[in-house]
């Protein structure tokens, strides 16, 4: 008696029953590449294509965003924060339990603009009050705002708290609690560190534009380095990455920092901190940071050799520091994406940059580079002493209009009487 063959066959029954998703990672993705150069692999040509006129076209628009200025940027970040918050989102998302739970989805959205106005409150409450000081009436709201902001923060967390205790349903519960997890997670490993980006911005265009550069120089130096050289595979998470690549990018990435901080240090428009939220051009003394010093190379070079003498910037000694972070530690917050894809099966976050993947793929580093750049701008390039902006900032927060009228007569009696002293 004959059987019937796809019956028969475990084989084909398997190929029927088994179906790879579109993001899914390939079988043979976690192969080593041994020996064999990329550049030998002609299918890998058209790849590379696509992602080049991809790159091109986001450099493109980024220019195009700085020049706009401070708030353009800050908008920039904030749709960026949204695409990848959308991206995550839908990464654990199961259509079969979201039916039942209709409204669900929108309790991730409620607590990712939650914390955005926690964030950017803290981060930016000094320039909204100074955009703000010319209306008396605006000035008070937003004055009370900024004062009961934690507050108002807070009510609202309690209130996406209690609407998801309500909506926790039988038989669900697993699943809802894995993407209440889930959520807070993208807040603090994404949102929370994508947001120091915005806090570099305000200190000047110079401390975003740079870890950011060095960042995209890196990405771009480690691709063609390894296309061209890469044989010795660098981790197992990124079969692709060579120590070749590696290393080739890391001192193309310093030599980078070097250089691209002397050029982005000449422009004041990229040094200058803004202090509100207007767009329009800024003039200031960029400070002893970004004046160049002279060092003289006598003896230090031959006779006959043309130059006697350097001019370096300051910050271009903590440019070093930058590059060094941007070539050795932030390429983890990659493979940190990669064992995570791994472990999930998917290729890419999405699929929303030819090329590239998605919007998260291209972020990974970067949120690492820029909590690095706000720490480290804190820490050893600005001034730790008290300042006027300083003082002001907690005047203008913590005092009410009566208060800092008192204070202002207060003050006027002083200097008044030290005036009659002298």
């Amino acid at each position: 008696m004959q059987k019937d063959s796809n019956s028969s066959d475990p084989l084909n029954s398997i190929r029927v029953r088994h179906r790879k998703r579109s993001t899914e990672a390939p079988p043979d993705a976690t192969k080593p590449n041994g020996s064999k150069l990329l550049v030998n692999d002609r299918n890998k040509y058209k790849s590379m294509l696509i992602r080049t006129y991809s790159s091109i076209w986001m450099i493109g628009g980024f220019v195009f965003i700085v020049y706009m200025g401070h708030l353009y940027i800050w908008a920039m970040i904030v749709v960026i924060q949204i695409f990848m918050a959308k991206e995550l989102f839908n990464l654990l998302r199961k259509a079969n339990e979201d039916r039942q739970l209709p409204g669900f989805r929108l309790l991730n959205w409620h607590f990712f603009f939650t914390a955005m106005i926690y964030t950017y409150g803290r981060f930016l409450s000094r320039q909204l009050v100074n955009t703000v000081t010319s209306d008396k009436l605006l000035y008070q709201l937003v004055s009370g705002l900024i004062k009961y902001q934690m507050f108002i923060c807070y009510f609202l967390y309690i209130a996406g708290f209690v609407w998801f205790i309500l909506t926790l349903k039988k038989k669900m519960y697993k699943y809802q609690f894995s993407q209440y997890a889930w959520t807070h997670m993208i807040l603090l490993l994404v949102f929370a560190q994508s947001s120091f980006t915005v806090a570099n911005i305000y200190e000047g265009i110079f401390w975003f534009l740079l870890p950011a550069s060095l960042i995209v120089i890196n990405d771009i130096a480690a691709y063609f380095f390894g296309f061209f050289f890469g044989r010795t595979p660098l981790i197992k998470l990124s079969p692709k990455k060579t120590w070749e690549g590696f290393i080739g990018a890391s001192i193309t990435t310093i030599f980078s920092a070097f250089v691209l901080a002397n050029i982005l240090g000449r422009f004041q428009w990229l040094t200058c901190p803004r202090k509100d939220l207007s767009t329009g051009w800024l003039y200031c003394d960029p400070g002893p940071m970004f004046k160049p010093e002279h060092y003289s190379l006598t003896g230090w070079v031959p006779q006959g050799f043309p130059w006697k003498e350097v001019r370096i910037m300051p910050v271009q000694w903590h440019a070093l520091a930058l590059g060094l972070f941007a070539s050795i530690i932030a390429p983890f917050g990659g493979f940190f994406a990669s064992g995570f894809k791994r472990a999930f099966k998917f290729k890419d976050f999405g699929d929303s940059i030819p090329g590239h993947g998605g919007i998260t793929d291209r972020m990974d580093c970067q949120m690492v580079m820029a909590v690095f750049a706000y720490i480290y701008h804190q820490s050893f390039v600005m001034s730790q002493s008290f300042s006027v902006e300083m003082i002001l900032e907690q005047i203008l927060r913590n005092l009410s209009f009566e208060e800092q009228h008192i204070l202002y007569m207060e003050l006027g009696k002083i200097f008044h009487e030290r005036q009659l002293m002298q």
